[in-house]
Formats: C-alpha cells, structure tokens, sequence
C-alpha cells in the first residue's frame, strides 16, 4: 500500500496526502519481476498466505512471466505486506511486515533445488529469516551458480557466512551504515564501506547510493570504482533499489562476461527510468521500453 504526502510525517502527526494506491511489492519479488520484464527466465522462491493477496500475488508473477512452481501458500501466516510514504521530493518511508516468508525453510529450499542448481544467478534478500536465505546461497554456491546478496531489510548482526557466499554483495548506503558501523554519507566514505565490506570475503560489492550512481568493488582489484548514473526528475524513487538488482541480475545471467562496472552503468540506467513513474513494480521498465544500446 503506498501513499503520496507533501512530506513524510513526525512522530505521532497526522498528515494529509493526496494519493494512494495498492500495488505488488516485496524486494524479492520486485527483482525478479524487473529481471523477467527485461527478458530473463525467472522462477521465485518465497511463501504467501492462503489469502486474498496472496493469489493476486500468484497471478501477479505468472502474468509477468516468472515461475511460480516454488510459490508455496500457508493458512498459518498472513501474506507478507509493505506500507510505503512518499513525498513530493520522490523520497520515501517504509514498514513491512514479513508475514508468510518467515515460514520458507529448508524443506521449500531442497524441492526448489533443481531450479537453483540450474540457474545462472540467484538473488537473496532478508525478507526470509536470514538462515534460509544463507542455506540458499550455500545451495546455488555447491552448484556454482552466481550470487547475488542485498541484506535488506538490513540487520546489524549479520552471520558473517553471508560474505562469503555472495559473489556479488549489494546494498544501499543506509545499509552499508548499519553493517560497517560507519557514516556513508559521501562518495569518499561510500568507497571506504565498500572496501571494509569486501575484507569480510565477498567477492564483490555493489553500494548503490541514488543519483550519485553506485560504487563498484571487486575482490581482485580492490580500487573502488565510482558508477556514476544521469540526472533525472525523479517521482518516487521506491523500488529503485530492487529495479538496479532485478536489471544487475539479468546482465549476469545474460552477458557473464561483461565487467561488472558496465553492468551496473546499465542497471543505474534502467533504474532511472523507474524513478520517472509512480509506484513500484508499476513503474519498472521493459525492455522495449529501453534504448536498444542498454541490450
């Protein structure tokens, strides 16, 4: 559910906005959904309620084109859910609530394996207790599928495995704050996040950081490379995270060899296009949608 408002409201005030509106959502599935809409073969693995939202979440992924085989319904847990604030400067404020996903474990992990174990690139988040998404990187690891890692919603005590399982280790600059214990308000302290990340054993990091672009690290290297992305008019800027993701993992699985500051130029391309437009997966591009260069 998503609001517009002037501005974001103070603790314990009442504000009026003037839209809103119900949409599809939940950063898994949000990158999945812009991978499949530029053209990758998707398949989702998470959990909804046996609920009103939980089949128009279903029909949702199957009109975009994603699998939906590992899509499990339960009557022990709500559909997860978000409620999103914007103001009118494109920023944004968001609750979710985690709901059905708590409950993926192991037993949803081993029947989704032979789609992880041929799949180019599998993408993790933390709205699934963090266990299982770890036990699927490990999974896609053992098969030696390319990893993508966003640690968000973020947590301050991240199991340090998650490091080392992530080929390509992505997160935003609050996120970044939270897990280095540092302040990531600028280019300079962004690379130096980065470069704290990448110690821990990733084999890259991504620290994507809104108009500035992102900052690009890779383990072999080790000089931080800045990505910068064009200055837009942005509308609402939430899923712009999930929309940069969604586009990095079609370019993995896509065009493996490709360095990957060139697929993250491209994925703050496609991202800003999504700023543009309303809403979340609504405002997520095709391909078609796209200058041709970007393919």
């Amino acid at each position: 559910m998503s609001s517009q408002a002037p501005r974001l409201p103070k603790a314990g005030e009442t504000i009026h906005g003037h839209k809103f509106f119900i949409g599809f959502g939940g950063k898994g599935a949000n990158q999945c959904i812009q991978a499949a809409r530029l053209g990758a073969k998707t398949a989702m693995v998470c959990k909804v309620g046996k609920d009103f939202f939980g089949d128009n979440y279903i029909q949702n992924f199957k009109d975009s084109g994603v699998h939906t085989d590992f899509v499990g319904q339960t009557s022990d847990a709500a559909t997860g859910a978000a409620s999103i604030i914007v103001n009118d400067a494109g920023e944004n404020a968001i609750v979710i609530v985690a709901g059905a996903n708590m409950l993926l474990g192991n037993e949803e992990l081993q029947e989704a394996l032979p789609a992880i174990g041929h799949a180019k690139v599998l993408v993790c988040q933390l709205e699934i207790s963090p266990q299982t998404s770890l036990r699927a990187l490990r999974m896609a690891q053992e098969n030696k599928v390319k990893t993508i890692f966003n640690p968000a919603p973020a947590i301050p005590d991240l199991d340090p495995d998650f490091y080392r399982v992530s080929d390509v280790f992505c997160c935003n600059e609050s996120e970044a704050e939270l897990l280095t214990g540092s302040s990531v308000a600028n280019m300079e302290e962004a690379q130096r996040a980065g470069q704290e990340l990448l110690k821990r054993g990733c084999g890259s990091v991504i620290i994507t950081l809104g108009p500035q672009g992102c900052v690009v690290l890779k383990a072999q290297e080790f000089t931080p490379k800045h990505v910068p992305t064009a200055a837009v008019t942005a509308v609402d800027t939430t899923g712009a995270g999930d929309c940069f993701i969604g586009a990095l993992a079609f370019y993995m699985a896509h065009y493996p060899t490709m360095p990957l500051e060139e697929m993250a130029l491209r994925a703050n391309q496609v991202a800003g296009v999504s700023v543009q437009a309303v809403g979340t997966q609504t405002s997520f591009p095709f391909k078609k949608d796209l200058p041709a260069e970007l393919f």
